[in-house]
């Protein structure tokens, strides 16, 4: 069986705009999905209730599953209701699937974007054993992912980006737009020395890149008007921030990024590229 897409879905507009980008990148990776709906425990609901819940999500499953495996070029679309918490079971699910990504939707109030402002955002982002791409209802899917964008720092974790931004510019033929950020200018020459091996590795793999070097007081600002400015289509960042308040995803650049972009963005853990870190 091929290592699934797990794609997360509540039945919102959000989740079913995350499942059109799964099935497009499943295609281009010539694997499967593999489309969760969490039921939550309630609490002041019935053994009955709860049942009731369960059938009617199954049914809207294999709904979804029936109107898009004609969309699947190389694989499969299953499904499965996780009886659990929403967060935990996903990450339990990516696990148990050694999943290749986990692809989520926002929108709002509604949907996942209320997970992204607490704990279950960060056992989302922080506990799978997998990137999460997080993509907003009312992404134009008929624009081609052209560009994707890498924010660097000096940071021993930044360049664990560049592999899987190469991994997605090889899958849409997209450019690599580095974006160097620099806080002191007296760091330039560490952090052009960082773009630069970047670049060789871009390079090594035959990727089309760019640089940029713009100096920067909020992080997540200076991302986001960048990618605004490029009209890019994808923005790559990693959870390093959030490992230090792991319990507070609210205001941190991860979550500021993921919350505001318009973007889909891709987050990913450094610790799951350390054998690769080397090479760049």
């Amino acid at each position: 069986m091929k290592k699934p897409i797990i794609v997360g879905t509540d039945f919102s507009s959000g989740s079913y705009a995350a499942l059109e980008l799964a099935v497009d990148i499943a295609n281009r990776m010539q694997t499967d999905i593999l489309l969760i709906w969490a039921q939550r425990a309630k609490i002041l609901a019935s053994t009955d209730q709860v049942q009731m819940m369960e059938r009617l999500a199954n049914d809207k499953l294999l709904s979804l599953c029936a109107e898009w495996q004609p969309k699947m070029k190389h694989g499969i679309i299953r499904h499965e209701v996780y009886n659990g918490k929403v967060g935990a079971g996903l990450s339990a699910v990516a696990r148990r699937e050694d999943a290749v990504m986990m692809v989520i939707g926002t929108n709002g109030a509604s949907g996942f974007e209320k997970y992204l402002m607490g704990s279950t955002a960060v056992r989302i982002v922080q506990e799978a054993s997998c990137p999460v791409l997080t993509i907003r209802e009312g992404f134009n899917f008929h624009k081609k992912l052209e560009r994707i964008v890498v924010p660097l720092r000096i940071n021993a974790n930044s360049r664990q980006k560049v592999p899987p931004a190469a991994s997605m510019a090889k899958i849409f033929d997209s450019e690599v737009c580095i974006l160097g950020l620099l806080d002191m200018a007296e760091d330039e020459m560490s952090l052009r020395t960082y773009m630069k091996q970047a670049t060789d590795y871009l390079e090594t793999e035959k990727i089309r890149y760019s640089t940029t070097i713009r100096k920067y007081n909020d992080y997540s600002d200076a991302v986001l008007h960048f990618a605004d400015g490029i009209k890019a289509d994808l923005v790559i960042i990693n959870t390093e921030q959030d490992k230090i308040i792991s319990q507070i995803f609210l205001g941190t650049n991860a979550q500021q990024i993921v919350h505001r972009s318009q973007i889909p963005v891709l987050c990913i853990h450094p610790e799951d590229y350390i054998n690769v870190s080397a090479k760049i």
